[in-house]
């Protein structure tokens, strides 16, 4: 058995980032477990830039952006175990895994870091009707198969779904040679960030087709055809209004999920509105000494989103090491309202950690001009900010003080739009 202070699972930009601010808090027992064979998790296989602008202040791929950090881990003593998959974790913070080295282990950890990312959602998930030809492949497999093992995986390519992967496929299959018919999205807006949609379905022609959806996939062992439908406001399709795209290829760019199946074994709750584990202020789940981040915790949109609360992660993950604390049983617990999809932290302890806290929500609809509002159980609110745009697609962030909520014990994050600044 190996005994470390911190164990944290999961080696891609939220693991390694954690794993750097716990070093730099102090702790010098730490391990970072990655089942894969290399580090820097779904940043390997984004070679395109735009990574690092608001953490860097530059520019980067994905690969150097995790270059980064595997640079930062590299120059302090901290273990990592390649090629190990974790199989269980308990709640006494007892780590189970095997790997082709040590073979079947355990680590017992002080505390221990939850990032093990996310994963996409499949045909499976969706249940497109049709046949089952070879060429339909999530975008990030296609992104896998092009950019790392140098397959091309189509030549007339149909991409359901316009988050960002997909939509930064469009583009790179179209510099590969391949001609991209559609990108379609069965919302009535687009789920990637603007300047996706703007640098790779403009800047290159591709068609983008909202209030669509794919409805029939026709193949004997390959992809020959797919039909896409336009949808009513209950997202179901609508009869004549059929279009027929002749490809050999169907991306699809239908959404992330929490890889939480660990998180659950330890029983720790989860949240069903993002998917994650419920935290604190602190990114400590509600079981003690057992922190999460990143896309495990919740989706994001930047990976420089991720590192900042990875490595808030980590530095509180080092204090509950070297200053060991619990939380209240009596905390203010976050709820959403109106306009907003889920919060992360769902709760705030006002008697241990920071003053200040960042919190970060999305909201479930597109909102032109509203004001971000966070109320107190009896009506008091709280916080109070103006904001001219908002889109599912793109994570909010505001700061809130702790000592607004003292006397309170919920309060809901809301959106009122069109509603004046108080």
């Amino acid at each position: 058995m190996f005994q470390y202070d911190l164990a944290i699972i999961g080696g891609g930009p939220a693991g390694l980032a954690a794993a750097v601010s716990a070093w730099n808090e102090g702790v010098r027992s730490i391990v970072i477990i990655e089942r894969d064979d290399v580090t820097g998790g779904i940043l390997n296989q984004c070679i395109h830039n735009g990574f690092g602008l608001h953490y860097f202040k530059e520019e980067l791929t994905g690969p150097e952006y995790a270059g980064r950090f595997e640079q930062m881990v590299a120059e302090t003593s901290i273990d990592v175990k390649k090629q190990t998959m974790v199989l269980n974790i308990t709640p006494e913070k007892m780590i189970y895994a095997v790997n082709p080295t040590d073979g079947y282990f355990a680590i017992s950890a002080k505390a221990i870091v939850l990032s093990m990312g996310c994963r996409e959602r499949t045909r499976g998930a969706i249940s497109i009707p049709g046949d089952r030809p070879s060429g339909v492949f999530t975008a990030g497999t296609a992104q896998r198969y092009v950019n790392i093992e140098g397959y091309m995986v189509g030549k007339r390519v149909v991409i359901l779904g316009s988050g960002d992967i997909g939509l930064i496929m469009a583009r790179r299959m179209t510099l590969e040679g391949a001609k991209v018919l559609a990108v379609v999205e069965i919302m009535p807006y687009s789920n990637g960030l603007n300047r996706n949609l703007v640098q790779c379905l403009d800047d290159y022609d591709i068609p983008l087709y909202l209030s669509h959806t794919v409805t029939d996939i026709r193949g004997k062992r390959r992809v020959e055809q797919v039909v896409v439908s336009k949808v009513d406001e209950n997202r179901a399709p609508i009869p004549g209004t059929e279009m027929t795209f002749d490809c050999d290829t169907l991306l699809l760019s239908v959404g992330l999920i929490p890889e939480n199946e660990l998180t659950k074994s330890a029983g720790i709750p989860i949240d069903r509105r993002s998917n994650g584990a419920i935290v604190f202020d602190d990114m400590q789940t509600e079981l003690e000494g057992v922190f999460a981040c990143g896309n495990v915790l919740h989706v994001h949109d930047l990976v420089d989103f991720v590192t900042a609360e990875s490595m808030k992660a980590g530095k509180s993950a080092a204090q509950y090491i070297l200053y060991p604390y619990q939380h209240t049983d009596q905390p203010v617990e976050l709820q959403n309202g109106p306009g907003v999809t889920y919060t992360v932290p769902q709760k705030l302890d006002l008697t241990a950690g920071e003053a200040k806290t960042d919190l970060f929500f999305r909201v479930n609809h597109v909102i032109h001009g509203g004001t971000i509002t966070v109320q107190a159980e009896d009506g008091t609110v709280l916080f109070s900010r103006k904001k001219a745009h908002m889109l599912p697609a793109e994570m909010e962030k505001i700061t809130l003080d702790k000592s607004w909520f003292v006397g309170h014990h919920t309060a809901t994050v809301s959106i009122q739009e069109g509603a004046n600044e108080k």
